[in-house]
């Protein structure tokens, strides 16, 4: 029987710039909280500072480190939870002040990522990831690394006792990085052969936590993980989705977006989000209860750029409609619609839409097939999206109409047919 996490007992320092306001600040701050819970911890107390900038050698001022340590000893907190990416001496000199364990909003995404990721591929860009943010950090950690213990920021690697030898951690990398490569070839091809078949793909993307598996899954009726937790899949599933008319695409769900995402995460995840490269159609799914929406909605935007995914059609979801904010106001410049991934007749009304958004990406056509040809008009049906079929009694022919996809096979094969 599986043991049950015990919770641990966290501080968060927060340090809020002149660069940042106070309601973005608010906001980090608050997802930090659901970070540190998603990651079984529980908040005890949060400490905020307000600087010009950060201090470069302890991140707050000495003063607030004082203030800290006495809170850690008052509290009996386990750990303190930086928000944001420590340098590696400002970890070290706030490790010599304070007596608990130390870790940033880094370590804490990657810890989370450790617990989530599924496969083989994701555990190991889970492990890449982990390892290259342990490197620059190792000196100064000494014994401590090379059997690091139980709790958060430590899962992962951490319990292959990481000797703290920059050259193991190196070679590691490397193999990694081979296995890796290995798995990418493999889906490079797997992705060949859909192209080949050419069948219409669309990605599911967004921020963490905006709804993506749950309408996956119901769009799709598949079993990907959904919870209301941060960065519930971490593994990219592809599904079929049948549209209204029959029409047959592959959807896939992604892992979710999130601000301040960690450099070494971006460029661990990137063959995860290779699929969105591939799509068709993304599917950009908000969370319009989230006061924070718009800026969840700017983050995704500004990783699709990034990633040179700008140019795909995007359908922008906003999602969550019966729990929508009161300040709530659309902003995409895309086509969107409003839908409760729990509804029946949102989903339907979105598969509807996709169905729009589809056709004006495709050429229409009219042929008359006649009676003989089935595997064709079957092919017809899933393969393009049809809008009338009828027979003809006379001269045993169908007349079809309807619109196919340019570069698919299908439309070469009925230009013989064509009216």
């Amino acid at each position: 029987m599986e043991q049950k996490e015990t919770i641990e007992k966290a501080i968060l320092v927060g340090c809020q710039t002149t660069a940042n306001d106070d309601l973005r600040f608010h906001y980090s701050m608050e997802e930090l909280v659901s970070l540190t819970e998603t990651a079984q911890g529980e908040v005890l107390a949060s400490v905020v500072q307000k600087r010009e900038r950060l201090h470069p050698a302890t991140y707050i001022g000495k003063g607030k480190v004082e203030e800290l340590n006495l809170l850690v000893e008052e509290l009996e907190a386990d750990l303190v939870i930086f928000n944001d990416e420590l340098s590696p001496s400002q970890k070290r000199n706030l490790a010599s002040e304070i007596n608990v364990r130390i870790i940033d909003r880094t370590q804490l995404i990657l810890d989370i990522f450790a617990q989530r990721a599924r496969s083989k591929e994701g555990k190991l860009q889970v492990e890449l990831a982990q390892l290259q943010y342990l490197l620059p950090r190792l000196a100064g950690q000494g014994i401590a690394l090379s059997r690091l213990g139980a709790g958060i920021g430590t899962r992962g690697p951490g319990e292959t006792k990481l000797e703290s030898d920059r050259r193991h951690i190196r070679r590691r990398i490397d193999d990694i990085k081979g296995q890796l490569s290995v798995i990418v070839q493999h889906r490079d091809r797997y992705r060949e052969r859909r192209k080949k078949n050419k069948t219409f793909q669309v990605a599911i993307v967004g921020y963490t936590n905006a709804g993506k598996s749950t309408l996956f899954n119901r769009l799709s009726e598949a079993d990907s993980y959904e919870e209301n937790q941060l960065f519930a899949t971490l593994d990219p599933m592809t599904r079929k989705l049948i549209l209204p008319s029959g029409f047959l695409a592959l959807i896939t769900d992604t892992v979710g977006f999130i601000q301040d995402l960690p450099t070494t995460l971006i460029a661990a995840f990137r063959s995860t989000l290779e699929e969105v490269k591939e799509a068709d159609l993304l599917l950009h799914v908000v969370d319009m209860s989230n006061p924070d929406y718009f800026h969840h909605e700017k983050t995704v935007n500004k990783l699709l750029e990034d990633l040179d995914i700008k140019e795909i059609p995007q359908l922008t979801v906003y999602n969550k409609r019966d729990l929508k904010h009161p300040d709530f106001v659309p902003t995409a410049n895309t086509p969107t619609v409003f839908i409760s991934a729990f509804d029946k007749e949102d989903r339907q009304a979105l598969k509807k839409k996709i169905e729009e958004v589809t056709i004006e990406m495709m050429v229409p056509y009219q042929v008359r097939v006649p009676s003989t040809e089935g595997k064709l008009l079957s092919q017809l049906k899933n393969e393009t999206v049809l809008r009338e079929l009828s027979f003809n009694e006379e001269n045993q022919l169908y007349q079809c109409r309807g619109y196919s996809l340019q570069d698919h096979q299908i439309t070469g094969q009925i230009v013989k047919f064509n009216v």
